[in-house]
């Protein structure tokens, strides 16, 4: 856990970024995100006169910040937005793995759906209604994770891809009675959330509206 003044220098540069979240707006519309679902999420956008110290590698990049069920900021993670040929995204120095969106497991639903990344999360979560967590990373599934699905009902929205279909497997082995839901080939939950709509990818998971 970050101590005090790493938290306090986390809510900082999260209130500095999303104040430059319209900044991003062509991007998250193209995803489908309006500005009133990014801001909700508390993210954010990194300009040269906004850049916190330490984070002038970050310019030009969208903040997603990882925030506790009380509202604490622990961890950022740096998405580019450019589409220019460099890293998709970039994680503060001494940065822990951590599950993004983790207040939707305390939320008063009989299920809870695993994305692989942020946004997904966001699409399946703020758009679709279907509480979720994020992943940043197929390969960052931690150990101790399962632990925190005991006793839930958990789909795992897969992409349509072979990383896709291992990530699925990867969780259903690890967390008991967890269910992989596939997206049509080279499709993630984003893009058919663009195509189809939030129905969709409800009727998908099985969840009825």
């Amino acid at each position: 856990m970050p101590s005090v003044s790493e938290r306090n220098s986390l809510e900082q540069a999260t209130q500095a970024y999303e104040a430059d979240i319209h900044l991003a707006e062509s991007y998250l519309a193209a995803r489908g995100i309006p500005l009133e679902t990014a801001r909700t999420y508390r993210l954010g956008f990194v300009t040269v006169a906004n850049a916190q110290p330490g984070d002038t590698d970050m310019i030009g990049r969208l903040a997603i910040p990882f925030v506790t069920p009380n509202g604490g900021v622990i961890d950022m993670r740096f998405r580019d937005i450019s589409g220019e040929a460099r890293a998709k995204y970039l994680s503060k120095p001494g940065s822990h793995t951590r599950l993004f969106g983790v207040g939707n497991l305390l939320k008063p639903s009989p299920f809870v759906c695993i994305t692989e990344g942020e946004m997904d999360c966001i699409v399946a979560d703020g758009l679709c209604g279907l509480p979720s967590v994020g992943v940043p990373g197929a390969s960052n599934w931690q150990s101790h994770y399962p632990l925190l699905f005991e006793e839930r009902k958990v789909f795992v929205l897969c992409d349509g891809d072979a990383a896709g279909r291992e990530f699925g497997k990867k969780i259903a082995a690890s967390v008991q009675g967890a269910t992989p839901i596939f997206m049509p080939d080279g499709m993630d939950v984003n893009e058919v959330f663009l195509k189809f709509g939030p129905a969709e990818v409800r009727r998908k998971v099985g969840v009825s509206e």
